[in-house]
């Protein structure tokens, strides 16, 4: 079987838009490796195709980067490979010195507007790194796919190359049946919010849902997942005492996840306009939250706000200002009318909006690579 090198430098776990790929393409006859690397908190991992986790003595920062790139060329370099599969620019280079090396077939998938990150326009000198090196590979790359078509056409105005679009749908849940034991145990008789995501970090939003909860009765908000502002989060609730409304959970494997997305009455993603990575993303969360079919409350972010008024599925706020927020959630449940009408459209949406139907043109770009 023809064998795809798949490489991120996450930890695999929690990466649902890479794992649905990985599944889909084993299911076309791809013999499939996953590369990724391993913290010391990292999840166990098991998959129905090979995987291999680097332990890396640097976790973060140029250094981390540098020792991840050149670990990754050599695992590259002496491992057989028919095709290999780049997740973002930061498994972009070796990937491509490899394809260019041993003459292989090299998809590039840009899972966001990387040098836009808010990591990267602050630091302006490293951002120039990676802008050089996205524009010395982008424009010779022949198969490349990104998650929403705003993006790629951004891509497409800037290196005058074809795009393809793949959105991170989640798969269809059919008939699931919420966790009643789970759903008493954490929210009991009151509303919950969820707030979800690996990378809930700096202008995501989490802080100020953290902040509304000292104005809301009976809610009570679950943060599932990771990031850079976690710790600050439970700050933020023991000052205010509020913890009894505030649930943070770390990082879950996914079927976990959905048990607390399922028993959830609204779905929020409340990312901040700062930077355009943040402006143009349209999270897997959302999708998630459109499987489960619970209403969503969403930043008016350009795409995810789009998705969300031409579906009538939930509602867009303007303004991260944690009272005004408290008042359009308790709108949200106020209004019986409004919710019933979101819950018929998201039964719809969802059989629109699932990996199944997405992953057909996954599997036709694969079938005519170039």
């Amino acid at each position: 079987m023809p064998r795809i090198i798949v490489s991120v430098t996450n930890d695999l776990v929690t990466d649902q838009r890479v794992r649905k790929v990985c599944a889909t393409l084993m299911s076309e006859g791809f013999d499939i490796l996953l590369i990724g690397r391993k913290l010391p908190q990292s999840l166990p991992i098991q998959r129905d195709y090979k995987t291999y986790r680097m332990r890396l003595f640097f976790k973060k920062g140029f250094p981390f980067y540098a020792e991840y790139n050149l670990r990754l060329f050599i695992k590259l370099f002496f491992t057989r490979k028919d095709i290999l599969l780049s997740n973002d620019l930061d498994t972009l280079l070796p990937n491509y010195l490899i394809a260019k090396l041993f003459r292989k077939k090299i998809v590039y998938d840009s899972h966001e507007l990387f040098t836009e990150v808010p990591e990267l326009i602050h630091r302006p000198k490293i951002q120039k790194v990676w802008l050089k090196i996205e524009k010395y590979i982008f424009p010779k790359l022949k198969n490349i796919i990104t998650v929403n078509r705003v993006i790629a056409e951004i891509y497409k105005k800037k290196y005058r190359v074809p795009v393809h679009v793949i959105r991170n749908i989640s798969p269809r849940l059919p008939g699931f049946k919420p966790d009643q034991n789970l759903a008493k145990r954490v929210k009991g008789n009151r509303k919950m919010l969820i707030l979800q995501g690996s990378g809930i970090n700096k202008d995501r939003g989490a802080e100020e849902a953290v902040e509304m909860m000292q104005y809301l009765e009976n809610v009570i908000l679950v943060i599932v997942g990771g990031g850079d502002v976690f710790e600050k989060l439970k700050e933020i609730s023991t000052d205010l005492k509020i913890q009894k409304k505030v649930k943070i959970v770390g990082k879950l494997p996914y079927d976990e996840l959905l048990k607390y997305t399922q028993i959830a009455d609204l779905g929020l993603s409340l990312d901040k306009g700062t930077n355009l990575n943040y402006e143009y993303s349209l999270p897997n969360k959302v999708f998630d939250y459109i499987q489960c079919q619970i209403p969503l409350m969403v930043s008016n972010r350009r795409v995810v706000a789009k998705l969300v008024r031409d579906n009538k599925i939930g509602v867009v706020f303007e303004k991260h200002e944690p009272k005004e927020m408290a008042k359009i959630v308790a709108g949200i449940f106020s209004n019986k009318e409004q919710l019933k009408k979101w819950k018929k459209n998201l039964k719809k949406a969802a059989t629109t909006y699932n990996w199944e139907n997405e992953s057909k043109k996954l599997i036709e770009i694969y079938r005519n690579l170039r």
